[in-house]
């Protein structure tokens, strides 16, 4: 179940979400799509805290014709980012993101997204491998059931 869901195929949207978590590619896949042309809304979410470098330095990038906002979300949770997105989607008029993140990730951040944002969303994973041992694998997948578990306890964010 967790890391075997599909990603969607890519197409042009209102804005590219990019969820927190290891600093494992997704901010510099997330500026690439842009470039590509597939939006021109990136949204970097910043979890992390003002000390965190990484983040200091893609917070203030300047990318010609790309609109880069860095959001904290509240809570710290995908359900939070997946908040943030609705809430900016109604400011901006979005009807439609894409969301980055690992792919053991995308079935619960899916259903999250499914409750609390109501536009259409492209899933899209890090296009990188993971060389986790078996212990490493049964954590994260406790850790991914447990939260689609709580996700469904907490249903739509409305």
């Amino acid at each position: 179940m967790f890391g075997v869901d599909r990603q969607d195929p890519l197409r042009k949207v209102d804005a590219i979400i990019v969820l927190g978590g290891e600093h494992d590619g997704r901010e510099q896949y997330g500026i690439r799509l842009a470039q590509e042309g597939w939006s021109t809304n990136l949204v970097l979410s910043n979890p992390y805290g003002h000390s965190d470098s990484t983040m200091r330095d893609l917070c203030s990038t300047r990318i010609d014709g790309i609109s880069v906002t860095c959001q904290v979300p509240a809570p710290s949770t995908t359900r939070g980012e997946a908040m943030f997105t609705e809430s900016l989607a109604k400011q901006n008029g979005w009807a439609s993101v894409i969301v980055i993140s690992w792919g053991y990730h995308l079935a619960r951040s899916r259903y999250i997204f499914d409750n609390c944002y109501s536009g259409e969303t492209v899933m899209r994973a890090v296009p990188r491998e993971y060389d986790y041992g078996p212990a490493d694998w049964e954590l994260i997948y406790l850790y991914q059931f447990f939260g689609t578990a709580k996700a469904v306890v907490q249903g739509s964010c409305g």
